[in-house]
């Protein structure tokens, strides 16, 4: 009866050596995945945040000058008129209300979701690995 409880004893450490070998040679296998996976998608953030970049200056300097001689034109316009002042102010407001939706806008976007990927595999990964330890 004792030699029984001894060897059931036994095989459940043999089993769970086996569990935690079997575990550990999917993680050493899945960190050669994470790496490659981790360059992959930096590329990829890198190239996305230089053509964001290069974008929104495009937009923001050619929108600049737009607007800028916009406003000097209709202040030019309004030059030795009555309305010289309240053209000037209004303009000023114009540019004070577009900075401040601007910046709300800024402030609502969610930001991007980089290394979700890898989040996700690294997610199922420890599932999976909680799942055969159990």
């Amino acid at each position: 009866m004792k030699g029984n409880i001894i060897a059931g004893g036994v095989m459940s450490i043999h089993s769970k050596l086996d569990r935690w070998r079997n575990v550990s040679r999917f993680v050493v296998d899945r960190v050669s995945d994470y790496t490659q996976l981790v360059s992959i998608e930096l590329a990829q953030t890198r190239v996305r945040l230089v053509r964001e970049i290069i974008a929104l200056v495009a937009v923001a300097v050619t929108g600049l000058f737009t607007l800028s001689f916009v406003c000097i034109a209709l202040i030019a316009t309004a030059w030795n008129t009555p309305y010289f002042l309240a053209v000037v102010w209004a303009i000023a407001a114009a540019w004070l209300i577009a900075s401040i939706v601007a910046l709300l806008i800024v402030r609502a976007q969610r930001p991007a979701q980089s290394f979700r990927v890898l989040k996700d595999e690294l997610q199922a990964d420890f599932e999976t690995v909680s799942e055969a330890l159990k």
